[in-house]
């Protein structure tokens, strides 16, 4: 009886489509590594996880979050997760250090990142030249806000060295370092850089929320956050990466038909950060940096490279297979399963 069992089983799994169970996923369970999950940057992943779209894709997803995107870079490169939700420049840098990883599902269109000084401090601030010397609070040190702050720094001439980068995390504690003047300037994301603005603790320096003004800053298009992953993990998951690339599209074309009202009832409160008036505000601000549908641009690729190498001589100097670090299959499959979100 019992292997009459067995055979009637494996028959009934045999004569059903691949995706009828979360079996034909080769690693349902998967440990997704994010630096700020609070972020706005994000918000894809956190409506992916809210709404269930990764459990309708017979995904069991663990979302760890580090104070910036390079610590969770870190924890995917020493095993402990599997799949990174960050800036798509790391790709770049990863293939120059020998680790290729491939981002294969885009969460924004630009960078969202803003570069503003403190008031309290420099109050006399006229051009970025007047940071040399100064204290600036970024995510994490290596994060993609640091990026921003040194490409910005070098069109003013100014190296990494001229000014004191510190890490003050994408929460409360940013905004915390900013009103006590222990930072001179930030360059974060929002929910933080709306309620700094509100409270008037912020004065704008250079602002990629808006999609024409990255353009402008980068020479082009930046793609910013993702998921990516080691090139391995694709190659041995292509049905896993799919599920995860359907649950990101689903949840980017929820986000661009949703109303302010939508996103407040959908994310955690702790994301709030105690207004949702600011969270509003700042939701306002950052839906047209989102993508709308998960596709990276032709030439995005070439646009980051040329922000790392202006800061980097030996990344400038490299020859790199910039078609190996991003990939457009999945989010192709993805638009084709949900047209519409």
């Amino acid at each position: 009886m019992q292997r009459r069992h067995l055979v009637a089983g494996g028959l009934a799994a045999a004569v059903l489509p691949p995706f009828a169970f979360a079996q034909g996923l080769e690693k349902p369970k998967v440990t997704i590594a994010v630096g700020g999950k609070n972020l706005l940057y994000y918000l894809p992943l956190t409506i992916a996880e809210q709404l269930g779209y990764f459990k309708a894709e017979g995904l069991d997803v663990t979302i760890v979050d580090f104070a910036g995107g390079s610590r969770a870079l870190a924890a995917v490169v020493g095993g402990s997760a599997d799949v990174v939700s960050g800036a798509f420049e790391h790709t770049i840098n990863m293939q120059f250090k020998g680790q290729p990883m491939r981002a294969f599902v885009l969460q924004g269109s630009a960078p969202q990142i803003v570069l503003g000084v403190n008031p309290k401090t420099m109050s006399g601030f006229k051009t970025v030249a007047d940071l040399k010397g100064k204290k600036i609070g970024v995510t994490a040190p290596g994060s993609s806000t640091n990026v921003m702050v040194n490409f910005v720094l070098a069109k003013a001439g100014l190296k990494p060295s001229d000014v004191s980068i510190v890490g003050v995390g994408a929460g409360n504690g940013a905004v915390a370092a900013m009103r006590a003047g222990q930072i001179d300037a930030i360059s974060n994301l929002d929910p933080v850089i709306t309620l700094l603005q509100r409270s008037g603790d912020l004065k704008i320096v250079s602002d990629t929320r808006i999609v024409a003004e990255s353009e402008k800053v980068f020479g082009g298009p930046m793609p910013a956050g993702c998921l990516y992953a080691p090139q391995p993990f694709l190659d041995k998951n292509p049905n896993t990466a799919q599920a995860l690339a359907n649950a990101m599209v689903r949840a980017s074309k929820w986000i661009q038909a949703a109303g302010p009202g939508d996103i407040i009832k959908a994310v955690p409160e702790s994301f709030l950060l105690g207004d949702r008036a600011v969270y509003i505000d700042a939701f306002m601000a950052a839906k047209g940096a989102l993508s709308p549908d998960g596709s990276f641009p032709t030439k995005g690729a070439d646009t980051a490279l040329r922000a790392l190498a202006s800061v980097d001589a030996d990344l400038a100097k490299a020859k790199l297979d910039l078609n190996a670090v991003y990939t457009n299959a999945f989010v192709q499959k993805a638009n084709l399963k949900y047209p519409k979100g």
